[in-house]
């Protein structure tokens, strides 16, 4: 089991909002909450990897709330939640203030049967127990639950990009320099710019590499020619190569990939296929979220542009 301490994410956690690197309206929103010590009912929404979880955390810890983190992704049955959240929210708090529930990645629990539940368990507790969901998708999570929260969606405008990304930078420089990594500088703005504003990815690929140093190896997922390669074996409708080139290239990353396919896609695709990639490529990147098995995700996809695409 990896300590928490070791990884950056955890260990460099903010544990403040005010060391939050939030847009200036989501800062002031829920430090607001946190001066008036009353955080209500909250769905936090937005894309994986921006600080929603870490938000949640951080105002209940200045307020020195106890709370309780259930992943509705690994423990999403009612049964799990009916009995960590009974005996959780049905007892009284040390501190004598309200208790929290947070409850992460509530997207993935069943709309039929957990998140109606999960209603109840809401308002049943309410006296003594408030709640915080997290979510990629707030349109997977039932109305009755959204009309129960404070929807804060973790949007960034685009006049605050460059503003949050050079934060960011000086944190990761920091972090670097604690943990004793030799670092290109240009590399570790190339990893911001490359997965911005997916604060977590960042610190993971920076850790990945972090005993050989930081330089522009990093930066390399797979080389043209190799992309080059995928497209000869697509134009040929080679379906048992194409599945052992996505075998063999297992650890790409799947955001990555798809934009890169999306990026060069004028180079081998006649201008009345593009519209079809781009409509399949955005299905299977949202797929990407879910599956179990993303090797299968990106063979489907490839699959779908072999046979639906007019090649050059």
């Amino acid at each position: 089991m990896i300590r928490d301490d070791f990884l950056w994410v955890e260990k460099y956690r903010p544990r403040s909002i005010d060391s939050a690197i939030l847009p200036p309206t989501l800062k002031t929103t829920f430090q607001q909450f946190v001066d008036q010590k009353n955080i209500p009912n909250l769905l936090l929404t937005g894309r994986a990897g921006i600080g929603k979880t870490t938000v949640a955390r951080a105002m209940l810890e200045e307020l020195q709330c106890d709370y309780i983190i259930i992943n509705g992704s690994m423990n999403g049955n009612i049964d799990t939640l009916r009995s960590e959240i009974k005996d959780f929210a049905s007892s009284i708090s040390f501190s004598g203030g309200r208790k929290y529930v947070i409850l992460d990645e509530a997207d993935y629990l069943n709309p039929n049967s957990t998140q109606p539940a999960l209603r109840n368990f809401m308002e049943e507790y309410s006296r003594n127990c408030g709640f915080i969901l997290t979510c990629n998708f707030k349109n997977k999570i039932i109305e009755p639950l959204h009309s129960r929260c404070s929807v804060v969606e973790f949007k960034i405008d685009k006049e605050d990009k460059p503003k949050m990304a050079s934060l960011f930078y000086k944190r990761v420089c920091n972090i670097l320099e604690q943990e004793s990594v030799n670092y290109d500088q240009k590399a570790v703005i190339e990893v911001i710019t490359k997965f911005f504003p997916d604060w977590r990815r960042v610190l993971n690929e920076l850790q990945r590499y972090s005993a050989t140093g930081i330089d522009s190896g990093i930066l390399v997922n797979f080389s043209e020619e190799n992309l080059k390669g995928l497209v000869e074996l697509l134009k040929a409708k080679n379906f048992t190569e194409v599945r052992k080139w996505v075998a063999e290239n297992n650890d790409l990353d799947q955001a990555v990939f798809f934009r890169k396919l999306y990026d060069t896609a004028s180079h081998y695709l006649k201008p009345n296929s593009i519209p079809q990639l781009v409509i399949t490529l955005a299905d299977y990147q949202y797929k990407a979220a879910f599956v179990a098995d993303h090797e299968i995700n990106i063979l489907a996809c490839l699959t779908e542009i072999m046979a639906e695409g007019e090649f050059k």
